[in-house]
């Protein structure tokens, strides 16, 4: 049973006449007589809610940034109308709107009623319960009740740097010669021969070809095709860190490097598909969190951007021996390892740089890490002895962080580490550098 608030305004009014008015006793008990009468009423003509049958139908997926409509439908078999309040009740972060809405529905009958869901964080976001209030003709009590209509929103990463792929494509096809505006380079596949022009690489000549003829005949070469890219996400405490700004919500203080690290996984893995490449995806920090193993090319942004969204920071230690160790079992020829992971030159001493060789001897490695604004902004500060402090902190961090570069392209390794913005378009140009120069 639910009292409305007009019962309980009824209901203050005649406490007030029992009270005050000059009235027999006798006569104040029956106004309240009367009024615990018609809300009993009210009450028993009130249509009920446990009979109803709700279905849910609308979108299962939708990238953050956008919103999804969820619609609910109500059915009534029984026999009065049901009159009232809907509440539609999702997790905070699903964005659910509105909250409530009127209801009603005619005996026999069934009526939609729909929810706009704009999601705040990426991942998984499950309806609660359905909350129905039937109330009687007259408004003064009614029935509530409450139903499970589970429903899932899967709200996937939102692939922003899909912008700079246009570029990279083009960039892409300047390697592979298909535009007239080619450049020169030896790749690692014979092409085709063409007459030879100030400025070719002398070692191109091919002398066979040339003896048959009266030119000079050079070899063109293209960037290997079928090539193995494994992109390696860290979800281990380090990728909690907030940094830059949130791109979705505006909020100052910052994307997960997580998401800015799927994004970034997210375009080189399409310019690698584009370029004919075979893309692995692996996520781990103490285990193995997602595995995607080749897709297709039609398939692959579609079963990347669904393995990633439910992937969450671990607030736990990254088990470098174990990543390791989980790739070189997925990976047992030669191939492109992308490990995007934080360049922190603490956790790297202690967890990744005593069994990188391992890594290096069999793959080519790329280390890639998002960098934070706020350390290069603080570096610049001189006003006050608070800046000048702050200043010479975060040149220690950056010092460091250049130090632990140096180590790494030591090991062979090949290391991005770039502002969260810049990271994605930054790791796409490593990649088409190390495929121009035939390292894959």
């Amino acid at each position: 049973m639910a009292l409305t608030g007009r019962t309980g305004l009824l209901a203050a009014l005649s406490a007030i006449v029992v009270l005050f008015a000059p009235w027999p006793a006798a006569a104040a008990a029956g106004l309240l007589l009367v009024l615990a009468a018609l809300v009993a009423v009210d009450l028993l003509l009130a249509g009920g809610v446990r009979p109803l049958r709700l279905e849910r139908s609308g979108e299962r997926r939708v990238r953050l940034g956008d919103s999804a409509r969820v619609t609910l439908t109500v059915t009534n078999p029984g026999t009065r109308r049901v009159r009232g309040l809907i509440r539609d009740a999702w997790a905070p972060s699903a964005g659910a709107r509105p909250r409530e809405q009127d209801l009603d529905v005619p005996a026999g009958e069934r009526r939609r009623v729909a929810v706009t869901l704009a999601p705040l964080r990426r991942g998984d976001r499950d309806s609660a319960v359905v909350t129905v209030r039937s109330v009687g003709p007259l408004g003064l009590a009614g029935r509530q009740g409450s139903h499970a209509v589970p429903w899932t929103v899967r709200v996937l990463p939102p692939f922003l740097s899909r912008r700079h792929l246009p570029a990279k494509l083009s960039r892409l096809r300047e390697l592979e010669g298909r535009n007239p505006v080619s450049i020169r380079g030896q790749g690692t596949e014979f092409d085709s021969l063409r007459e030879y022009v100030p400025g070719d690489d002398v070692r191109s000549i091919d002398w066979r070809a040339t003896a048959k003829r009266s030119d000079v005949v050079v070899r063109t070469w293209r960037p290997e095709r079928d090539r193995r890219v494994l992109i390696v996400l860290d979800t281990s405490r380090t990728s909690a860190g907030r940094v830059g700004v949130d791109p979705a919500s505006g909020d100052p203080s910052g994307w997960p490097r997580l998401d800015w690290s799927m994004d970034a996984a997210l375009l080189l893995a399409a310019l690698a598909a584009r370029a004919g490449d075979r893309v692995d995806f692996l996520a781990h920090d103490r285990t193995v969190r997602a595995w995607v193993p080749g897709a297709s090319r039609t398939e692959l942004m579609s079963v990347l951007v669904n393995a990633m969204a439910p992937l969450e920071a671990e607030l736990v230690e990254a088990d470098s021996e174990g990543m390791v160790a989980a790739v070189l079992a997925r990976a047992r020829h030669r191939c492109l390892v992308v490990l995007l992971t934080d360049l922190n030159p603490t956790a790297l001493e202690e967890g990744l740089l005593p069994v990188l060789p391992q890594l290096a001897a069999r793959h080519q490695v790329l280390l890639a890490a998002v960098s934070d604004p706020r350390v290069a902004a603080m570096a610049q500060g001189r006003d006050t002895l608070e800046q000048v402090y702050d200043a010479a902190a975060a040149e220690h961090l950056r010092n460091a962080r250049r130090r632990m570069t140096a180590r790494l392209r030591r090991h062979g390794v090949e290391v991005v580490d770039a502002a969260p913005e810049s990271l994605a378009p930054t790791l796409a140009d490593a990649y088409l550098a190390l495929k121009a120069a035939g390292r894959l």
